[in-house]
């Protein structure tokens, strides 16, 4: 059982929906979840309690997007690493601070260091080439804000040009924006100053996409957003994989249609393996 936020039909706007879920003043039941077509999952950062109780609905039956283990194979960044037939910078994934520094030093343009799990820019630094100390403290942010393992990754001069967020849906690039940096900061994150402008969806986009479909539906992922700069991927996010609104407000195209087309034709599949098989009468 879980208990639920309920919107009635005449209060789904967008307006109504924020205020109740922010005031927390929605109407709310409890809901038999094994009666449930589906559950989407969408949550940042990663919580392993939902990821339990997920499995737990997984269990009777219930399809779940994206499923639990698919959460938990892509959402930490040494995912990335692993997709060698995809064009990413170089990037190395560790605990050990001389390890990380020994591959530091052999970036000629600076490294970015990140925590493996977490989002919205927090615990990111640029660490130029050749500068010990800065690297340091880069290295402890970076495991204070995550959970101890720590990525070190070539940064990528093409950087000043944006960063492009590609919105993807079980093998199909539904769009993309361009994220550019605030004045005197290095990551684009929108939440770090970033400011997002319209963009071309590039021949090298879809190249992108198609190399990484066949990794991202192996390990059970339907919806994700793609992370590029100049023309390699720099993170790939399964949690909470948003820019859709964006693109929408950029383009005018409804890009929500699709979305829920796919859901309903996933359920309807999901439905049918689940039906006993028709026996004819004689």
């Amino acid at each position: 059982m879980a208990r639920a936020h309920v919107f009635p039909p005449q209060e789904i706007s967008r307006e109504s929906l924020c205020e109740k879920l922010r005031g927390r003043t929605a109407a709310r039941r409890y809901v038999e979840l094994g009666r449930l077509d589906l559950l989407l999952l969408r949550i940042n950062p990663i919580n392993a309690s939902v990821l339990s109780f997920a499995s737990l609905v997984e269990r009777l039956g219930v399809p779940v997007l994206c499923a639990p283990s698919a959460l938990v194979r892509t959402s930490n960044k040494a995912y990335l690493a692993t997709l060698t037939d995809v064009p990413t910078p170089r990037t190395l994934v560790s605990r050990s601070f001389s390890t990380l520094a020994a591959f530091a030093a052999d970036q000629p343009t600076g490294t970015i260091i990140k925590p493996a799990r977490a989002s919205g820019g927090r615990g990111i630094q640029l660490v130029p080439p050749q500068s010990p100390m800065p690297l340091e403290q880069a290295l402890d942010g970076a495991r204070d804000a995550g959970d101890g393992y720590i990525v070190a990754q070539e940064y990528l001069v093409a950087a000043e040009e944006g960063e492009k967020r590609l919105v993807w849906l079980d093998g199909r690039l539904l769009g993309g924006y361009l994220r550019r940096r605030a004045p005197g900061e290095f990551r684009h994150n929108l939440k770090q100053g970033g400011q997002p402008e319209p963009c071309e969806i590039t021949p090298q986009d879809h190249a992108l996409v198609d190399a990484l479909t066949p990794h991202l539906r192996a390990d059970g992922v339907w919806f994700a957003g793609v992370d590029v700069i100049g023309g390699q991927v720099v993170e790939v996010n399964t949690l909470n994989p948003g820019g859709l609104h964006m693109i929408q407000e950029f383009t005018g195209l409804d890009l929500t249609a699709p979305v829920i087309q796919w859901l309903e034709a996933h359920v309807a599949t999901q439905i049918s393996l689940r039906l006993p098989p028709q026996v004819s009468s004689p």
